[in-house]
């Protein structure tokens, strides 16, 4: 009997070994099929140098707006054509602090004026959004 169970676990062990096996081929098949997440990085822009100039950022990427440590929650946008890009205000949740951005939301080129209310600063620069780049 004892060659019975001897037998009969290698059998059971041989058809468990051929399902994970089977299990594995099929997730790298199904992996290799699959595409990564795309990650489009942000567009860096200093707002000491954006004046007059143009900025190209993908449909669906962010431009960050830096150079202002002081009073980057000070800045407001007016956009010419909202359908195309949105902007984020800077903060300070307690913890850290973000620059004010913008969302390329559409295809388009949209003018684009930034005003500090604390500075009275005042910069106007033109947004170019172009279709996602695909890195395939």
């Amino acid at each position: 009997m004892a060659s019975d169970r001897t037998t009969c676990g290698r059998t059971r062990g041989a058809r468990v070994a051929s399902a994970m096996l089977a299990v594995a081929v099929g997730s790298l098949a199904l992996a290799g099929c699959s595409s990564p997440t795309e990650s489009i990085p942000p567009v860096i822009v200093d707002l000491g140098e954006v004046d007059g100039t143009t900025v190209e950022v993908d449909e669906g990427g962010t431009i960050d707006l830096t150079g202002d440590d002081e009073t980057y929650a000070a800045w407001t946008a007016d956009i010419g054509d909202p359908a195309i890009v949105e902007f984020t205000p800077g903060r300070d949740d307690g913890s850290a602090q973000f620059d004010p951005g913008l969302t390329a939301t559409a295809p388009g080129e949209t003018e684009v004026t930034l005003d500090n209310t604390e500075t009275g600063e005042s910069v106007t620069f033109t947004v170019e959004v172009v279709g996602p780049s695909s890195i395939y």
